[in-house]
């Protein structure tokens, strides 16, 4: 996924991009991340302005993630917004008041979106997941997952500051 800057720059309508990225490196050592699906990346570079290119468009994907609370597989599917702005030249040392901060520098003819998508990506992975909003999760001291039925366990807590008073009226 390149494109030559100076072409984009000059060009009287967008380049567009349909083509699929694979992520599955960048989420490599998750444990919570069973599968990813290569994203789907739909964009388009187009002109805007002065030495300005401006990537639009949107990323879809799949992937098969744990449940944060029971472990059980919980399918995700992420439509994720995708807007990238690249100016010609090199960043200066000190911005200028009036200048976008959100502006990636390119020095090289040829730019490379994928590392771009990767990251964007990454962003919007969900910090956790859940398969019910009021998954019940594992029992702690047995392990069994409390969405399909009760356990038998004892797991009233007391406070370890009172636990000396709890067989004192016995």
């Amino acid at each position: 996924m390149k494109f030559h800057f100076r072409k984009i720059a000059n060009a009287d309508g967008p380049l567009r991009f349909h083509e699929n990225v694979d992520v599955s490196e960048a989420v490599k050592g998750r444990k919570d991340i069973l599968t990813v699906s290569p994203l789907l990346a739909d964009l388009d570079a187009l002109p805007a302005g002065a030495d300005l290119v401006t990537v639009e468009g949107k990323l879809s994907g799949d992937a098969d993630m744990l449940c944060a609370r029971c472990l059980t597989p919980v399918k995700s599917h992420m439509d994720i917004p995708f807007a990238e702005t690249f100016k010609w030249g090199k960043e200066p040392a000190e911005p200028e008041e009036e200048e976008d901060e959100d502006l990636i520098y390119v020095t090289d003819e040829a730019v490379d979106l994928k590392p771009y998508v990767v990251e964007s990506f990454l962003l919007h992975l969900p910090l956790s997941v859940l398969c019910t909003s009021d998954c019940k999760g594992l029992c702690p001291t047995c392990g069994k997952n409390l969405n399909e039925g009760a356990c038998t366990c004892d797991n009233t807590v007391i406070d370890p500051r009172l636990a000396g008073l709890k067989d004192f009226f016995k």
